[in-house]
């Protein structure tokens, strides 16, 4: 495999110099995290299904419009994707009551809100992603108001979607989070949606049952995680054939 130089590290992916400029490779990793890193673990096979099931969201926000980093998948764990500059702003959008929403209002987990609920988080794992406002964000310049309508344009937009995509395959988005980026292009700057879509960062729960197939599986020690995953992926239609099989890392250059 081709030797590339690291770029950055995160908790769920790694992201390498690509093979143009301006361009980077993600590549996803199987650890998972819960609370602020303070619960780690490893999720057999998650980074090939969240590579497969973000590449299929991805492609389909594109098409109706939502601009993305995503350009295409690579192979089974690794993308090709626009390199941006990251705004340090967590957009989460909330549909039904659950997780934070439902420990800080005491709304009972399961209970659809009145309308979606949009919240921001400041990215700092050392302040353990602190919630803001649109006043933190612009006073201390992570993002321009202007910034700030694009996100919440396309984060409803993105929300209108899925929901529906979800909703015709027997899932209900509870809530999820979105990550922007700024993309320059021949002077001109536009703001896309970046990092991934999968069951990592959004809570997913079956119609029917409302049993979860996502990462409060891991979070709360229920117990098969790496089947919750896989059902998103078989009811997307995008389940690798033979089940999620890997391959190896890349060589990273120190």
């Amino acid at each position: 495999m081709t030797r590339r130089r690291r770029i950055y590290e995160g908790k769920a992916k790694v992201l390498f110099e690509g093979p143009e400029p301006g361009t980077l490779v993600q590549y996803f990793k199987d650890d998972a995290t819960a609370f602020n890193n303070q619960k780690k673990g490893v999720i057999t096979g998650k980074g090939v299904l969240n590579n497969r099931i973000s590449e299929y969201l991805m492609s389909r926000l594109s098409e109706i419009g939502v601009p993305t980093h995503f350009m295409r998948r690579l192979n089974m764990r690794e993308q090709l994707v626009r390199e941006v500059e990251i705004i340090p702003i967590e957009v989460v959008v909330r549909n039904v009551a659950a997780g934070s929403l439902s420990r800080r209002f005491g709304i009972p987990e399961g209970t659809p809100l009145p309308r979606s609920i949009i919240e921001y988080y400041y990215k700092s794992d050392e302040l353990g992603d602190p919630m803001v406002s649109e006043e933190h964000i612009t006073a201390f310049g992570w993002a321009a108001p202007q910034d700030l309508d694009d996100m919440v344009a396309l984060s409803l937009r993105v929300n209108d979607y899925l929901s529906g995509l979800f909703l015709g395959i027997g899932l209900k988005l509870v809530d999820f989070k979105l990550e922007f980026g700024r993309l320059w292009e021949n002077e001109e700057m536009r703001i896309v949606l970046a990092d991934e879509i999968s069951p990592d960062n959004c809570r997913l729960w079956d119609v029917k049952t409302n049993e979860k197939l996502d990462k409060d599986r891991f979070r709360q020690d229920l117990g098969r995680v790496e089947e919750a995953y896989q059902e998103v992926a078989r009811r997307l239609g995008i389940l690798p054939e033979g089940g999620p099989s890997d391959v190896k890392g890349p060589k990273t250059l120190q």
